[in-house]
């Protein structure tokens, strides 16, 4: 048990560390390099490996050692080809599944980002915006209560976060129509009107990746 949980700690030390753009798309990294970036030891590296690799997190480039993810037209359209297809499937089980208290949740935590952009919008702000977006997502997918669906969507998660780090600047013209994207997504559920939040969710999905590809 203790060194499945030293292997969970190495996998969340290394997304943490990508997530604060310690570790950038395209960079070569030695094992060497993790463990004192991630102050993880070298057996746990080691291990650690093979699960990038088979994520699609890190490549290894012959004589020039590991290549974290590139960025580029591919991730971006396989990614959020994946996540269409799997946020679409499992909205329609949450809104038929979840409490009126949990629809109330997250339709609060985005009105109060919205009326609170109104007087102001910064740092923390966005971040607050930021979790209040991820937990939507996250929410509909946590409600299929699939360990197997849960693992693939919080990998292609960790994808999709980094493309925007690499290619969306954080702003309010960036989030802010995000938020009011959900909240048509989230009156919808309030509805109880699968039809209408699959849409809702699709046209969110196709806005995000357009927002991603500049266009």
């Amino acid at each position: 048990m203790a060194k499945v949980k030293l292997r969970e700690k190495a996998y969340e030390s290394f997304t943490e560390n990508l997530m604060a753009a310690n570790i950038q798309p395209g960079q070569f990294v030695s094992q060497r390099e993790l463990t004192e970036l991630m102050k993880m030891p070298l057996g746990a590296i080691r291990e650690l490996i093979p699960r990038l690799e088979a994520d699609g997190l890190i490549e290894t480039v012959p004589q020039r050692g590991m290549q974290i993810a590139n960025v580029d037209l591919k991730l971006v359209r396989n990614a959020f080809q994946l996540r269409i297809i799997l946020e679409k499937a499992a909205a329609v089980h949450f809104t038929e599944a979840a409490s009126d208290t949990q629809i109330e949740e997250l339709a609060a935590a985005h009105e109060s980002v919205l009326e609170r952009a109104k007087k102001k919008v910064d740092t923390r702000l966005l971040d607050e915006a930021q979790r209040a977006d991820w937990r939507l997502h996250d929410s509909i997918i946590e409600s299929l209560d699939n360990e197997i669906i849960t693992n693939i969507y919080r990998v292609n998660s960790v994808k999709i976060r980094l493309i925007r780090l690499e290619r969306v600047l954080l702003t309010p013209s960036v989030l802010l129509p995000a938020m009011r994207e959900h909240l048509l997504i989230i009156e919808a559920m309030r509805a109880r009107n699968t039809q209408e939040v699959v849409q809702a969710l699709e046209n969110h999905l196709s806005s995000a990746l357009r927002r991603v590809m500049g266009v």
